[in-house]
């Protein structure tokens, strides 16, 4: 396994996590992304640990904190020899304070992830979104408290626009605050539009990225093919829910080469897709999500292998973007 700097910090993570958005699925909408019970979810820690990878990401959001609470039961006895990555932001309660990221809600938010997962400290610490009704110093004097307390360790965030970030990363210069060092966000071959802003401005920063749903909300895993039926699995069942719309003949022409790019180098549809992702230079790490040990085992061997230069540039054409404004001006 491949290790690498997790962002602008001297941490070192393996260049695979595995996310635990399928553990314990106790509501209708994490439940169609999968019910992985402690059992199960101990012998998946147990294959990404013979892997080298022991970096884990969940958020108290999952399964409203029972993802966390399923997690925390499975690594017993081992989180010593473990990273955890957790998220705050979104909706926890009834209450009008049950979200964002007062230092209210902060506070609670991870007393109750450090109960669920039995630990005394989280490794990173991300703001699953920004919240546009706090001031940002609060957020981040909460975050440095934290930080300073040996309660979290470094902190991320997660969903912000670019401006969001980059106003966040000033008033921590210039208050001599934590910063975020690493940014979780969506990307992949049918979704680039991390490219366009966000990777120049965390280029700029010396930060990293952290790759969520690196295979398009499942999209992008084979099931989803030019005239036929999807199988079973999670598009099916709906979890699918929230993704962005894709032009589904974008889909069928990027998982055409992508399936004959597999077949010439003897490897999975999802495993090119991922090593793809692992050419950006910006990328510290991605997070996988397998619901059963047959789909983690293949995504783990995503990596020790790069794509041929002709495979990569030709996944770069089919499944590139037209720029937006003002990207575009000067180009033509």
């Amino acid at each position: 396994m491949k290790f690498k700097n997790l962002g602008n910090s001297g941490l070192k993570v393996p260049v695979l996590s595995y996310g635990t958005a399928t553990f314990a699925g106790t509501n209708e909408f994490f439940g169609k992304w999968g019910k992985t019970d402690v059992k199960e979810a101990s012998r998946l820690i147990d294959i990404c640990l013979e892997h080298d990878v022991n970096f884990f990401d969940t958020a108290n959001v999952y399964s409203q904190g029972d993802s966390e609470a399923v997690l925390g039961e499975a690594l017993k006895g081992r989180r010593q020899e473990t990273i955890i990555s957790t998220k705050a932001t979104f909706q926890m309660g009834g209450g009008v304070n049950d979200k964002g990221s007062s230092r209210f809600h902060l506070t609670k938010a991870l007393d109750d992830s450090l109960k669920r997962l039995q630990t005394d400290y989280i490794d990173l610490y991300f703001m699953h979104g920004f919240d546009k009704d706090t001031p940002i110093e609060e957020t981040l004097r909460t975050l440095d408290n934290m930080v300073s307390s040996g309660k979290v360790r470094y902190i991320g965030c997660s969903n912000f626009a670019a401006w969001q970030l980059m106003k966040s990363l000033s008033v921590s210069e210039k208050l001599n605050l934590e910063k975020y060092i690493v940014y979780q966000g969506y990307y992949s071959l049918i979704g680039r539009d991390y490219e366009q802003e966000l990777m120049s401005l965390l280029q700029d920063q010396n930060m990293g990225l952290m790759v969520w749903s690196p295979l398009g909300w499942g999209r992008l895993t084979g099931k989803i093919k030019r005239n036929k039926a999807t199988e079973d699995g999670r598009i099916k069942s709906g979890g699918d829910v929230g993704a962005p719309p894709v032009n589904e003949e974008l889909i069928f022409d990027v998982v055409e080469v992508l399936e004959r790019i597999a077949n010439e180098n003897n490897k999975s549809i999802p495993q090119v897709a991922i090593n793809w992702l692992l050419q950006n230079a910006t990328v510290s790490n991605i997070v996988i999500g397998a619901r059963n040990e047959k789909q983690l085992i293949d995504n783990l061997e995503a990596v020790d292998w790069s794509l041929p230069e002709k495979d990569f540039e030709e996944l770069n054409q089919i499944s590139k973007q037209p720029m937006i404004y003002p990207h575009w001006v000067g180009e033509r």
